[in-house]
């Protein structure tokens, strides 16, 4: 366990620093600075080692994609400030579970799926924050409120009273192509920009971007970028 936190001590001594350096650059070209754009750091797939280095390395906010996953890293002793994010799809059945240890839920891509986390926190005392999905690629295999439709899913998610929508998420398509990435990230702010107008949305965040496309999606607006393999390394 020492070996494989050591390991990932150096790995994120000699990655952070960059991965820092190209999201000012980035944010810089948008006409922003670093401290606007917020670093999630992806551990799924990682051993524990890899959550108690990240911790170690400043990192306080923490992804996770499966909900099994996500109540076992949560349940680790360690930083009382740490935030935890389900970044990943959430099922209906699970939905209470995320709601419970997540400080954010990134990944409300349907309407049920809202109207179950707000049951859980109207019966908590509590309003759940969460991001609202926009499949801005239109591709079939990518969850979330088309966008053409999404200004009123958004306002439907924001009426519910256990939620609070902070903002928007999406995922763009894996390709080199900027041009394909940067028109995902664009079109999702304008989504961001129209729902920003909707009575209920209480944020303007934008996750979006990950290892292989954060830059473009912080010049395109970003708030949110869910980096795993360019902080972490590959998977074991």
């Amino acid at each position: 366990m020492h070996d494989r936190v050591a390991a990932y001590r150096l790995t994120l001594r000699e990655r952070l620093p960059r991965v820092r350096e190209r999201i000012a650059a980035a944010a810089a070209r948008s006409g922003r600075d670093l401290s606007s754009v917020r670093v999630v750091a992806v551990t799924k797939g990682h051993p524990p080692g890899a959550v108690e280095a990240a911790v170690e390395a400043g990192l306080r906010d923490l992804g996770e994609n499966r909900v099994e996953e996500l109540e076992r890293r949560a349940s680790l002793p360690g930083d009382a400030a740490v935030r935890w994010h389900m970044i990943g799809h959430v099922q209906r059945r699970k939905a209470g579970r995320a709601a419970r240890l997540a400080a954010l839920v990134h990944s409300v891509d349907s309407l049920r799926l809202a109207e179950r986390l707000s049951r859980f926190g109207e019966a908590k005392g509590r309003r759940v924050p969460v991001l609202v999905q926009v499949n801005a690629s239109g591709e079939p295999t990518k969850g979330g409120f088309p966008a053409a439709a999404a200004p009123d899913g958004i306002g439907r998610v924001a009426e519910l009273r256990g939620l609070r929508v902070l903002g928007l998420m999406t995922m763009a398509p894996f390709t080199g192509d900027e041009g394909v990435l940067r028109r995902v990230f664009a079109k999702t702010r304008a989504v961001m920009e129209a729902a920003a107008e909707i009575s209920g949305v209480e944020g303007c965040e934008l996750s979006m971007g990950m290892s292989n496309d954060y830059r473009p999606a912080v010049e395109e607006g970003s708030t949110m970028v869910r980096l795993g393999t360019c902080l972490l390394g590959a998977r074991p």
